[in-house]
C-alpha cells in the first residue's frame, strides 16, 4: 500500500513536469496566466544581465520561479487526482485479456465451435464458456447456471450466481466461471465492454467537464481578465501619478505581472479539476462506475430517493417469526410440520422455518431415510410446497391457494385461519398456511426483517431535506406497515414499471431531482427517466444501458453512499470557492496599499499589518499564494467532512469556517513570511 502511495506521489511530479506544455497550459485559462507570467518573469531576469531591468535580479528571479512553483503544484495537484484513477485503471487492465473464447455457430450444439481471440467477437455472437475459463465479452446468459468471480472487477472474493432467464443474466468480461457452464449471447463490441468503459472512466480518459465546473471556469476566467485589464492600466496610471505627485516611481512590469497573481482566483484554478477527478475517484473506491461527470453532481441535488424494499430496506429474505396455530391445534404440531414441509425447502423462508421450530421446541436431528419421503418443490404456479410420507401430506403456501387445495380436497378452510391470514397482512408480514392430509393447522408468520440503522440512515436523510419512498410489490397494508417501522416519507405499493415511471414524472414536474436504483428489464423506463439512475451490475444489459451509474457491488444501499458522495463534492467545490475567494479579498487589502504608498504617502495608514515594503509584501504574497495551493490538496483529494444538515445550516457553517478562515489566513501568512524575508535580509 505505502509502495503504491509512493510510486503514485512520484508519477504526479513526472506528470506535473510533463503538463509545462503549452497545449496542457492553454485548457485553464486561470493557470494560463500564472504559467504565462512565470515565463515573462523568466525573460526579465535574462535581459537583466543585459543591464535591461526594471527590478533588482534576484528579486525578478525570485517572483519568477515562486510563479513556476505555482504553476507545478497546481499541475501536481491534478496529477496526484488522476494519478489514483491510474493505478485503478491498471489494476482493471490486468484483469483484461484476450483469451480464446468458443464461439457456436448454433446454441443447440456445443461441438460445432471455433476458436477466437476475444477481441474479434462481435455484438450477437455466441459463446460457450466452461468453469475455471474467464469470460471473453461482456454478454447475456441464454443457457446455463454457474458460479462467476468477479472479483477482479468487485473486489469481492465471493463468487455470485449468473443464470439465464431472469435479472441476473448479464456477465462482464474479464470475470472468471467458477464452476459449471454458460452460453452467453456477446452484447458488446471489442473495445466498448464495460472493462474497456471503466478503464476509459479512472483514467479520466472519458471525464467531462460538468455544466457546474463550465460555469464556474466562466467566472474565474471573467474575474482573471477584469484583473488582467486593471493591472495592464496600473503602468501608465502609476507612471503619471507619480510624475504628478512628484513623489515614489511606476510599478515595475514584474510587480504588475506579480499582483496579477494574487488578485486572479488562482486557488479554485489550480484545484478546480482535482477536486472534479477526485470526486469521480471516490465514487470509484466506492465500487461505483458513474457514466459521466453531470451524474454525480445531479446526485448531490437529489432531494427524492426511490428506494426498493427488498434487499435496501428490509434484509431481502423474510424470516419466520411466530407459529400461529388455529383452534384445537397446538402450537408445536404446527410447528412439527411446518418444519418437515419445509426441510427440503433451500430458500431463505424455508431455512428460517427450520430453524425457529428447533429454536422453540428443540425439533432437530430429524431422520427421514425411514420415511420413505417425497418432497414437493415450490412452484411459481403452485404456490405451495410440502412433503408427502407414509401417506400423509403436508403442504405450506399462500393463504388463497392453501384453501383452494384444502377444499378440492374435500376439507373445511376454518374462519379462524382467514382471520389470522389477515392480521399477520395487517401487520406487515407474509402468512403461510400449513396443512395436514386437508386439515388447516395454522399459520407461520414470516416477517420482513428491516436493516439495523436504516430508520437513522433515512432521519439524517430527512434531515439533509431528501424525501425517501419505498418501491415494493407489496400489497398497501403490507407496505405502508413496512415503511412505517422502517421510516420513510412515503411508499409506492403494487408496483409496476408503468406507476414508477409515472411517479418520477410527477415530481420531476414539480422541480424535484430523483434518484433511483434498479436491476430487471422492467426497471428500464424507470431509470431512464430518473435524474440518478443506479443501475446493478448483476441486473441486465437493459438497466445497465438505462442508468447513468452502475454499482459494481449490486448493493442497493449503495445509492444512499452515491448521494453522500455527491454532495461531498459539491460541498468540496463551493467550500474552497469561498476560501480563494476569501482569500482574494484578504490580499488586496494585505498589499495593494503598501505597492503604492509611495506615490501617496496616506496611504501608509492603511497598513496595518505593517509590512516592510512594497518589495516584501509582494514576495510574501506571492509566496502564500504558491503555498496554500499545495497546502489545500489533500482537502481537494480527500473532499470536505459530508455532514448530514439542512442546506441553510450548512451553508451557514461553511462560511463561517471557509469564508473566515480565507479571510484571516492571507494576512496571518503574509505577515510571518514578510518578517521572516526581512529578518533574512532577502528584501
Amino acid at each position: 500500500m505505502k509502495d503504491s502511495k509512493k510510486s503514485i506521489f512520484a508519477d504526479a511530479i513526472r506528470q506535473s513536469f510533463k503538463k509545462l506544455s503549452p497545449r496542457v497550459q492553454v485548457k485553464n485559462p486561470v493557470m494560463l496566466v500564472v504559467y504565462l507570467g512565470a515565463i515573462m518573469t523568466s525573460g526579465f531576469y535574462v535581459l537583466s544581465f543585459f543591464g535591461i531591468s526594471d527590478e533588482r535580479a534576484g528579486y525578478t528571479l525570485s517572483i519568477s520561479l515562486i510563479l513556476w512553483f505555482t504553476v507545478l503544484f497546481a499541475n501536481f495537484a491534478e496529477s496526484i487526482a488522476e494519478g489514483r484513477g491510474r493505478a485503478q485503471a491498471a489494476s482493471l487492465r490486468s484483469a483484461r485479456k484476450d483469451v480464446k473464447a468458443r464461439k457456436l455457430k448454433n446454441a443447440a450444439d456445443l461441438s460445432d465451435y471455433t476458436e477466437v481471440l476475444s477481441n474479434t467477437l462481435k455484438k450477437g455472437d455466441i459463446v460457450y464458456v466452461k468453469g475455471n475459463e474467464q469470460i471473453p465479452m461482456d454478454g447475456e446468459v441464454i443457457e446455463g447456471a454457474a458460479s462467476v468471480d468477479e472479483s477482479a472487477i468487485t473486489g469481492e472474493s465471493a463468487p455470485v450466481i449468473r443464470e439465464s432467464g431472469g435479472d441476473r443474466s448479464a456477465v462482464t468480461g474479464g470475470t472468471t466461471l467458477v464452476s459449471d457452464w454458460l452460453i452467453i449471447r456477446v452484447t458488446a463490441e471489442a473495445g466498448e465492454s464495460f472493462l474497456d468503459k471503466m478503464i476509459s472512466m479512472v483514467e479520466g480518459a472519458a471525464r467531462k467537464k460538468t455544466p457546474n465546473e463550465i460555469a464556474l471556469q466562466i467566472l474565474l476566467i471573467t474575474l482573471t481578465i477584469i484583473f488582467l485589464v486593471v493591472t495592464a492600466a496600473l503602468l501608465p496610471f502609476t507612471d503619471f501619478a507619480s510624475k504628478q505627485a512628484g513623489s515614489g516611481t511606476a510599478i515595475s512590469l514584474t510587480n504588475i505581472i506579480a499582483l496579477l497573481v494574487c488578485l486572479a482566483p488562482t486557488t479554485i484554478g489550480a484545484l478546480l479539476s482535482s477536486i472534479g477527478i477526485a470526486g469521480m475517484s471516490r465514487l470509484n473506491q466506492a465500487n461505483v462506475l458513474a457514466m459521466s461527470g453531470r451524474a454525480i453532481e445531479a446526485a448531490g441535488d437529489v432531494d427524492v430517493l426511490l428506494l426498493d424494499k427488498t434487499g435496501t430496506i428490509t434484509l431481502g429474505n423474510r424470516q419466520a417469526s411466530e407459529f400461529l396455530p388455529v383452534p384445537g391445534v397446538t402450537e408445536q404440531e404446527l410447528a412439527d410440520a411446518a418444519q418437515l414441509s419445509s426441510l427440503a425447502d433451500e430458500t431463505a423462508e424455508g431455512r428460517s422455518i427450520v430453524v425457529l421450530a428447533k429454536e422453540r421446541f428443540g425439533l432437530r436431528g430429524r431422520e427421514l431415510s425411514g420415511l420413505d419421503a417425497v418432497f414437493v418443490e415450490f412452484t411459481a404456479k403452485t404456490r405451495m410446497s410440502g412433503i408427502d410420507y407414509q401417506g400423509n401430506e403436508i403442504r405450506k403456501g399462500a393463504a388463497d391457494t392453501v384453501k383452494e387445495y384444502v377444499i378440492k380436497k374435500g376439507g373445511r378452510y376454518p374462519e379462524e385461519c382467514d382471520r389470522l391470514v389477515k392480521r399477520v397482512a395487517g401487520s406487515g408480514g407474509t402468512p403461510l398456511v400449513v396443512v395436514k392430509n386437508s386439515q388447516v393447522l395454522g399459520v407461520v408468520h414470516l416477517k420482513d426483517i428491516v436493516k439495523n440503522g436504516v430508520k437513522e440512515r433515512f432521519e439524517d436523510l430527512r434531515i439533509m431535506g431528501i424525501k425517501t419512498i419505498m418501491i415494493t410489490g407489496d400489497n398497501p397494508m403490507t407496505a405502508a406497515a413496512i415503511a412505517a417501522e422502517a421510516g420513510v416519507d412515503d411508499f409506492l405499493a403494487e408496483a409496476t414499471p408503468e406507476a414508477k415511471l409515472a411517479l418520477i414524472r410527477e415530481y420531476q414536474a414539480g422541480g424535484h431531482l430523483v434518484a433511483m436504483t434498479g436491476d430487471g428489464t422492467n426497471d428500464a423506463p424507470a431509470l431512464a427517466q430518473a435524474d440518478v439512475a443506479v443501475a446493478m451490475n448483476t441486473g441486465t444489459q437493459a438497466a445497465k444501458e438505462a442508468g447513468n451509474m452502475v454499482d459494481l457491488d449490486s448493493s442497493p444501499t449503495k445509492l444512499i453512499d452515491i448521494v453522500r458522495i455527491g454532495k461531498q463534492l459539491l460541498m468540496t467545490r463551493g467550500s474552497l470557492t469561498t476560501f480563494s475567494v476569501a482569500n482574494d479579498v484578504a490580499k488586496y487589502f494585505a498589499i495593494i496599499p503598501v505597492l503604492f504608498f509611495g506615490i501617496y504617502p496616506k496611504l501608509s495608514t492603511l497598513n496595518f499589518m505593517g509590512l516592510t515594503s512594497a518589495s516584501s509584501a509582494m514576495l510574501s504574497a506571492i509566496i502564500y499564494n504558491a503555498v496554500i495551493i499545495i497546502a489545500l490538496i489533500p482537502l481537494a483529494l480527500k473532499g470536505v467532512k459530508y455532514r448530514e444538515l439542512p442546506a441553510g445550516k450548512l451553508l451557514k457553517r461553511n462560511l463561517l469556517i471557509y469564508g473566515l478562515g480565507g479571510i484571516t489566513a492571507p494576512f496571518l501568512a503574509i505577515k510571518i513570511i514578510d518578517m521572516l524575508l526581512t529578518a533574512s535580509g532577502l528584501v
